[in-house]
């Protein structure tokens, strides 16, 4: 069997499991799966271009979803009235007054020479500014929070349409990813893991409490929606007309259609991002970012800039992990900061990259497809399996019960199992690189 073909069964493999869905559950279901699934598939794609093209291993991924998360928040969501002017102003001199503190500890750090001296100047400059910026940032969180707190109570976003927050959010992911690749690329890769794992926290933490920008656990609701709203489909007489003519049901056409839509949107943006990820993969700097990851001492010996290009990808794929979080965010229609859980969905993401194939993009868009498919449908799968199997047990029976409530723990079993059995019977993955 030719790779073609082989690729071709198991894309169909796949699409068929998702048509089953439809078939036995609902097609509302089904495409919320392939819209996920194609979300899923831009995340795998950008870990499978920092861990496939160069090696590198990022276990922070949810903080650069994060970051995309904020994006749709801060550029669709309209703005607070009066919030910027009762401390708006405020926040933002507080933040620039921060940055100039650490860039004057920085000056203060090459002027002067090494000795006891030049640390008390830059512990100093450290304090003072410290000092001064809460002082100016806390009062002017407390006047933005104290309006409206019980709908609002945070700055807002720019009120621009929630499409420009897709590209945005990669801004704010690669921005994040060269302040960490700067100062964590020079680490070796289980440093870089625990590093990169410990900001995405930091990151998290700072969404989940900083009420003034993102609600904290309050969460961000309404986010605006590039694609109709099920309400207003359903008030269209011209919808409701043409979906009854096709002898559907008006409420369960405008879900089907506003998912349809989400799809179009993602598998376009999906669709442009594999191309461009083919395209590097085939050039020269793929090509050269291979050689860097099967043999750092090697390349470098080949005069080439092993941590500058390890930068490049790094940046590169957190900006396709922050355009997937501000798709997702944008699909949800909320901003919910508690619901980042790095440690479980940086998993999930990994299994994707691994069973579909580390170092092939097509295998990564395969992982996204087939693992967010088991992770949604293998519980109810699990409590149809654990209703057979003890279907001829009493009723009220202590085993009974155990079993069908074990039903809820399928998903990480089932995760597990499916690793184990790909990295025995095909190591490199469903789809390994050529």
């Amino acid at each position: 069997m030719n790779d073609t073909l082989k690729n071709t069964l198991l894309f169909a493999a796949v699409a068929l499991l998702i048509m089953s869905v439809g078939f036995q559950q609902s097609w509302n279901s089904a495409l919320l799966i392939i819209a996920m699934g194609l979300i899923s598939s831009i995340m795998a794609l950008g870990v499978n271009l920092q861990w496939g093209f160069a090696g590198l291993f990022n276990v922070g991924i949810m903080g650069f979803v994060a970051l995309g998360g904020l994006a749709a928040v801060l550029v669709g969501m309209p703005p607070t009235e009066g919030a910027f002017a009762a401390g708006g102003w405020g926040v933002l001199g507080a933040l620039l007054l921060g940055a100039g503190t650490i860039l004057l500890a920085i000056f203060v750090m090459k002027r002067m020479d090494a000795g006891w001296l030049r640390t008390l100047a830059v512990i100093g400059v450290l304090v003072a500014g410290f000092f001064l910026f809460r002082g100016l940032l806390d009062p002017s969180v407390e006047r933005i929070e104290e309006i409206n707190p019980a709908q609002t109570g945070y700055l807002g976003g720019l009120g621009l349409p929630v499409l420009i927050a897709w590209p945005v959010g990669g801004l704010f992911a690669a921005a994040a990813a060269w302040i960490i690749g700067k100062t964590a690329l020079g680490l070796r890769s289980d440093y870089l893991a625990i590093a990169t794992l410990g900001i995405a926290e930091i990151i998290i933490a700072v969404l989940k409490n900083e009420d003034w920008l993102t609600r904290g656990v309050k969460n961000v609701i309404g986010v605006p929606r590039p694609v109709p709203y099920e309400i207003d489909l359903q008030n269209s007489a011209a919808f409701v007309e043409r979906a009854a003519g096709l002898g559907f049901d008006p409420v369960e056409s405008s879900t089907l259609w506003v998912k349809f839509l989400y799809i179009i949107l993602f598998a376009a943006v999906l669709l442009i991002l594999m191309w461009m990820a083919q395209r590097a993969l085939h050039s020269p700097w793929g090509r050269m970012l291979r050689a860097i990851r099967d043999n750092e001492v090697a390349a470098e010996a080949m005069g080439k800039d092993v941590t500058a290009r390890h930068l490049q990808v790094f940046i590169l794929g957190s900006a396709i992990c922050g355009i997937a979080g501000a798709m997702m965010t944008t699909m949800d229609g909320q901003l919910t900061p508690g619901t980042y859980q790095p440690l479980r969905f940086t998993f999930l993401v990994w299994v994707m990259v691994i069973v579909g194939g580390s170092g092939n993009n097509l295998g990564a868009v395969l992982g996204g497809f087939l693992i967010w498919f088991l992770w949604v449908q293998v519980e109810p799968m699990g409590l149809w399996l654990m209703n057979a199997i003890t279907s001829g047990m009493a009723e009220g029976s202590p085993l009974k019960e155990h079993l069908i409530e074990s039903a809820a723990h399928m998903r990480l079993l089932t995760m597990g199992l499916v690793l184990l059995l790909v990295l025995r019977f095909s190591p490199r993955g469903l789809i390994p690189e050529k």
